[in-house]
């Protein structure tokens, strides 16, 4: 597995994968950071297009990833991941509304934990699941940088909205 590092306005990123795809975006601070194991390489050319979407994501000119990805986990957690790609940039929704979404609508609970692990942040968008009372979460990477990733797309959505009127 090839492994780098990326400076980001939520901090250092850890990105890892191999030629089956991309298999983590990992943050630096929070509860379920990653880092490289032993017989990983690292290989910062490998991952230059990663790079260069994720710096466009983080400058507003990239709202929807273009990467080959390689995610890890049950059937279900692959299920709600997969349903996660499909939130909008700029948009929130709930753990039960993926539910509802992946054909469960009881799961919540489970769905909230298979949020939280998905091994692919930014790129899978986890941090665009909030509590069904619109509250902020559980997220991996640490609640203040979920804030500041869901503030950052809704800056360029709303100068979208605006250069559009």
């Amino acid at each position: 597995m090839n492994y780098t590092y990326m400076e980001s306005p939520v901090g250092p990123l850890m990105i890892a994968g191999d030629e089956e795809g991309l298999k983590f975006v990992s943050f630096s601070t929070g509860k379920k950071t990653v880092s490289p194991e032993k017989s990983w390489s690292r290989n910062n050319s490998f991952f230059a297009n990663e790079i260069l979407q994720l710096g466009e994501y983080f400058n507003g000119n990239r709202l929807v990833f273009d990467l080959k990805l390689a995610p890890f986990g049950t059937t279900f957690q692959l299920k709600v991941l997969k349903a996660l790609q499909d939130i909008p940039y700029g948009m929130t929704t709930s753990y039960g509304h993926i539910a509802t979404v992946i054909g469960n609508p009881k799961a919540s609970r489970a769905v909230g934990a298979a949020n939280g692990r998905n091994p692919i942040s930014i790129i899978i968008p986890c941090h665009r699941v909030i509590g069904h009372s619109g509250k902020l979460v559980g997220f991996g990477g640490g609640l203040d940088t979920k804030e500041a990733l869901l503030t950052l797309e809704r800056k360029y959505t709303d100068s979208a909205l605006l250069k559009s009127a």
